[in-house]
């Protein structure tokens, strides 16, 4: 049985609708208006093998970051809904990503705690049209709105695109690894109960 969560927001400044299928392929349809954002989202998508569909209508005229953040909310939200009360689930999952000169460590306990470490800086203001201070601000976003515990830390990298792209793979690997099943724990992982 595939776990999906299905999110519709709808705000003055942004109407997003986002679904995804934690159990797929990495296939996805993706369209924020945000040519490199986008780019981001596929990258996470496929190395996670999250089917996943975004259409978002944002105050692009403003600029990337409400469209930015409200994604982020959103699945985050979804997330959290596809894994209902998280019974039988590994609940960490980390992943150490290279991409050519950059390295970066990801690590999520999915705790119904939400807690955000970033380490990561950029040297550039933009790459493309999204604001390379979103990066923080989209995985804030995520684990307050799925009460994760998520840290995410930047080894080595000098390029900013390799260190955006490499942030997002590796969150995708590690949610991935978080949210797979463990076939000798059929509860809830945790000495309280519930999560």
């Amino acid at each position: 049985m595939n776990r999906i969560g299905s999110v519709t927001r709808k705000t003055k400044e942004t109407e997003i609708v986002l679904t995804i299928n934690l159990d797929g392929q990495g296939k996805n349809h993706i369209d924020t208006g945000i040519g490199f954002f986008d780019h981001m989202l596929d990258g996470f998508a496929r190395h996670g093998l999250f089917d996943l569909d975004v259409k978002v209508t944002g105050d692009l005229e403003v600029d990337s970051h409400h469209t930015i953040e409200d994604v982020g909310i959103v699945l985050g939200q979804a997330v959290a809904q596809a894994l209902g009360e998280k019974a039988g689930i590994k609940r960490y999952g980390s992943f150490m990503l290279p991409m050519d000169e950059t390295l970066v460590l990801c690590a999520i306990d999915l705790s119904g705690r939400p807690y955000f470490n970033c380490d990561v800086t950029f040297t550039v203001p933009k790459l493309g049209e999204m604001d390379t201070e979103m990066v923080r601000e989209f995985f804030y976003a995520i684990s307050y709105s799925a009460a994760m515990n998520l840290h995410i830390k930047l080894i080595d990298g000098v390029n900013n695109h390799h260190i955006a792209e490499a942030v997002f793979k590796a969150f995708g690997k590690a949610l991935d690894a978080a949210t797979m099943g463990e076939p000798r724990m059929k509860e809830v992982w945790s000495t309280k109960g519930s999560l």
